[in-house]
């Protein structure tokens, strides 16, 4: 069953089964967010986050973007108005809250990036669980060239994802790293052709949300927290994450499809249509 919504025109949401489509929809501006459309981002991640028919979330742009940060049209009529201070304030709160949603929430996000990924919509791509890029598609900080500081948690990710001499390359040169090189840095986990997509990343959506949904969680915690615990408080993590993973469903299960030679069932039945 197909389910569209969202009361806020650039922010729509498709329904597939146990698969949750987010789409910026603002094709015209290159899905770049105002505080509006960047506010109700963050309410439907809010949302998703405890919605038990949703077992993974799909991330994307309409058109040929996926999204190219702050609305800059929008900033420069704050800066007109002389409240650009108010205006960064309140945006720069909703996207953090948007990527503290999706590193927390306990079932997987990916990102599908049919196009640009730039500055706080690079900074989204990247809190994602994985990330499938258009060939088309070119990842770039974009805060350089605006004189902003860079926000989002982009200086958390590129670090940790290309060490710091790889963060200042980006940072300080503001490069543009087309799909294919994303691919090779770690940056996306699959480069396909632009008309396959959207196929590709449902597909792959439902395949996370087939799997054992509240083991995923636990590795999103504590891969989070790796980067910042001692090995020991990583260790007792990891142990505390496996004990609570027995009084579920998917490890019994996982055990029991093991010892009988079967692929394990972590998911319910698709509802019919």
């Amino acid at each position: 069953m197909t389910k569209l919504g969202g009361p806020v025109e650039s922010i729509r949401t498709e329904q597939r089964g146990s698969v949750l489509a987010i789409v910026i929809d603002r094709p015209e501006r290159l899905n770049a967010l105002d505080v509006p459309s960047m506010r109700e981002l963050r309410r439907v991640l809010v949302d998703t986050a405890t919605d038990t028919s949703v077992r993974c979330v799909l991330l994307t742009g309409a058109g040929k973007a996926f999204c190219a940060g702050g609305d800059v049209a929008a900033m420069e009529e704050h800066r007109l108005r002389g409240d650009l201070t108010k205006l960064f304030h309140e945006l720069t709160g909703e996207q953090e809250t948007s990527v503290r949603e999706i590193l927390t929430m306990r079932k997987p996000v990916l990102a599908a990036l049919p196009g640009v990924a730039a500055g706080g919509g690079l900074s989204l791509a990247l809190a994602a669980d994985w990330r499938i890029a258009a060939d088309s598609a070119v990842l770039v900080p974009a805060f350089p060239s605006l004189g902003a500081v860079p926000d989002g948690g982009l200086t958390y990710f590129l670090p940790h994802f290309l060490g710091i001499g790889g963060a200042q390359e980006l940072l300080f040169t503001n490069a543009r790293v087309p799909a294919a090189r994303a691919r090779e840095l770690g940056l996306v986990h699959e480069v396909v052709a632009f008309d396959r997509l959207s196929e590709r990343a449902w597909a792959r959506a439902q395949e996370l949300a087939d799997g054992p949904t509240f083991a995923y969680g636990w590795m999103k915690r504590l891969m989070v927290s790796a980067f910042s615990a001692s090995l020991e408080t990583q260790l007792a993590l990891e142990r505390r994450g496996m004990v609570e993973a027995t009084e579920r469903d998917e490890l019994p299960e996982g055990i029991r499809a093991f010892r009988e030679k079967r692929a394990p069932k972590f998911a319910p039945p698709h509802p019919p249509g």
